[in-house]
């Protein structure tokens, strides 16, 4: 058990170390609110010391469970880089089955009911494959145990006793086409009690009273994860092309090109330079209009880089407002990874398609 629990600790706290070499982190920024339901597997208890008084004898026990149910809500907050950290509230409730002692079973009645709260931190990757993103983390927190009219063998108990505890989390979720912001979950969940609990019960109207040791449970679920400020996606626009001019001469459009840095919508110091220059020329030339178009390369998602290249183009157009442009010249428009300055395949970053063109009219 202890070399599990290790090798599972290992595995949940090195893969967001070790993973971003392979995958690229599918971003969940800001609030979010996700729940889920499913089907827990308790592994059995050992309850050590079981003693009544004046009996003077020691017995110890081995507790088993029917399969039960679990279910989770949390709330979270994403950084948009792959790292989500939650505060999570559960629940779990197995029937209990059988209870071995000294060499014979005997049947049990009662139920183990586990509640209590987790802090949680996890981090979410993009393998490449459309509305399939893997997850890990890992949470402590504090658990309340509560035997639930468990009998067996003449001895009842109904208690209730508390324990730190930990969990490792795996899972994937599946966004959901056609609703910005919400995700189908599927995950699977190892939950431990870390401190053994002493329980009182009585036998024969004797007090009873037993250890028990570490509580561990699997549980496999399935639920809707909910990030708000999430918007639908602009629906990608055919390049520009510029009007003709009935005029025998004809004044030639003039394009700036702003660059941004990988997953950013802020503007360099660079970046400004070029836009002022484009706010001084359009007060100079004969411009009736301004486009402001913004692209991303395709290391994103195609609905997160939507998003991007028109905050893109909205940090540009504020810009040349603030340079003395009126708004009522720019025309904004979001293209995401279309359109490409630099051909590549999927999942490339390259520095020349991270940009808004700035068009005089």
């Amino acid at each position: 058990m202890k070399f599990r629990i290790a090798l599972l600790a290992a595995t949940v706290f090195a893969a967001p170390f070790a993973l971003p070499h392979a995958a690229k982190a599918q971003p969940v920024t800001g609030l979010y609110v996700a729940g889920g339901i499913g089907y827990n597997l308790q592994e059995s208890q050992k309850a050590k010391d079981i003693y009544a008084g004046g009996e003077g004898v020691r017995y110890d026990a081995r507790l088993t469970t029917h399969n039960g149910y679990t279910g989770e809500g949390s709330i979270g907050y994403g950084l948009g880089n792959g790292f989500r950290f939650e505060i999570e509230g559960d629940y779990f409730e197995n029937r209990f089955d059988k209870a071995k002692l000294a060499g014979d079973a005997f049947p049990a009645g009662g139920r183990n009911r586990q509640f209590g709260a987790f802090a949680n931190a996890l981090y979410d990757f993009d393998v490449g494959v459309p509305y399939l993103y893997p997850y890990v983390g890992g949470g402590v927190g504090y658990q309340e145990s509560y035997f639930d009219n468990l009998d067996f063998a003449g001895a009842s108990f109904t208690k209730e006793r508390g324990s730190l505890a930990y969990q490792g989390i795996a899972g994937i979720s599946f966004p959901i086409p056609g609703a910005p912001g919400l995700s189908a979950t599927a995950e699977y969940r190892f939950t431990a009690l870390a401190n053994s609990r002493k329980f009182d019960g009585s036998i024969d109207g004797l007090p009873l009273t037993a250890k028990v040791e570490h509580e561990y449970n699997n549980s496999v679920q399935v639920g809707l994860r909910y990030a708000f400020g999430v918007a639908a996606p602009m629906a990608p626009q055919p390049a520009p092309t510029p009007a003709p001019v009935a005029s025998p001469a004809p004044t030639p459009a003039r394009t700036y090109l702003v660059f941004f840095d990988w997953d950013k919508s802020s503007l360099t110091p660079r970046a400004t330079e070029i836009i002022a220059e484009a706010a001084s020329d359009s007060h100079t030339a004969q411009t009736t209009t301004i486009d402001v178009s913004g692209y991303t390369d395709t290391s994103g998602t195609p609905t997160y880089n939507q998003g991007l290249s028109e905050r893109r183009a909205q940090a540009v157009a504020a810009q040349l407002v603030s340079d003395g442009v009126p708004m009522s010249e720019i025309e904004t428009h979001a293209y995401g990874e279309t359109h490409l300055l630099v051909p590549t395949g999927p999942g490339v970053r390259e520095p020349q398609n991270r940009r808004v063109e700035i068009v005089l009219q």
